[in-house]
């Protein structure tokens, strides 16, 4: 496995209060990222990275995909995916969420139970807005969870986990209100899930829709319905979508020269890689590359 040159964070590299072994850390998001700077340049996280906004400008990029930052919003970043911030001269408003799942294992609760939240999972990537009736419901919460950890009291990490479980659930009703198929209840959800944790295990080596639905034991007709469902794709070109997000991280780690990431996602050689790469994305290698290189 390749190992990442651009900066890859765990909470205890936050200028940030922690608590409970450096597994959760919530504040205000007011002067967080001026007293982070380290986090404008593009890198990754060990930990889930929440943020609600109040109110504020600017852009959030995560896997290269940018979304605007906007009032009543709720952005989520998963461990692993790559991201960054720009923000307008008026700074954001709002409160910022980092956690290990380990902080859930920490307090005898599963980190297992994660998986059974949609807004976590990587079909519901980005930007979540808040219906008007849950606004209040969901920033209430997220005040309850900063005077706890200001407060302190018996049994108070295990407060604010339930806390936050709250917020995670009510985020992911909003998922489900405007896409009612991405649910657990939805016959082919659980399919979907190991479709999915399949993918991230063998994009790599296995890159035909035939070899996952041999391991799922299903047709590949099956499969491509289970795929559209839930990805809005046909099976193949989720498959190729995760090795091309790959692809990008990697460019993106700019001490690997090109051939070593064409080696580690199993391309016989660079140019069999910078065809591939330039066929689904419109762009070389190396023109991906510049365009995210620091100034």
């Amino acid at each position: 496995m390749a190992q990442h040159v651009y900066p890859s964070f765990d909470i205890c590299n936050l200028n940030t209060d922690k608590i409970l072994k450096d597994l959760i850390s919530i504040e205000p998001f007011g002067g967080y990222v001026s007293r982070n700077p380290h986090l404008q340049g593009i890198h990754t996280h060990s930990f889930y990275h929440l943020t609600y906004f109040r109110k504020g400008s600017g852009q959030h990029t995560i896997d290269f995909h940018t979304f605007l930052v906007s009032n009543d919003s709720f952005y989520i970043m998963k461990p692993g995916q790559v991201h960054n911030w720009e923000f307008s001269a008026e700074e954001a408003e709002g409160i910022v969420i980092n956690f290990s799942p380990l902080f859930f294992d920490t307090l005898k609760l599963s980190s297992a139970l994660l998986v059974q939240l949609p807004v976590l999972e990587d079909i519901h990537s980005g930007t979540i807005s808040f219906s008007d009736a849950d606004k209040a419901k969901a920033w209430s919460i997220l005040e309850q969870m900063l005077r706890e950890k200001q407060e302190g009291g018996k049994q108070s990490a295990l407060y604010m986990a339930t806390l936050l479980l709250q917020f995670l659930i009510l985020a992911g009703r909003q998922v489900q209100s405007t896409d009612p198929a991405s649910t657990a209840e939805h016959i082919h959800y659980a399919a979907f899930r190991q479709f999915e944790q399949l993918t991230g295990l063998h994009y790599r080596q296995k890159k035909l829709p035939k070899e996952y639905a041999e391991m799922m034991f299903v047709s590949t007709h099956q499969l491509n319905i289970i795929s559209k469902t839930f990805s809005g794709l046909p099976a193949g070109t989720y498959i190729r979508n995760r090795l091309l997000l790959e692809a990008k991280r990697l460019l993106v780690n700019f001490g690997m020269h090109i051939n070593e990431i064409a080696f580690e996602l199993d391309f016989s050689d660079a140019s069999n890689f910078g065809k591939f790469f330039k066929k689904y994305t419109g762009m070389t290698p190396e023109q991906f590359r510049n365009a995210y290189k620091p100034e």
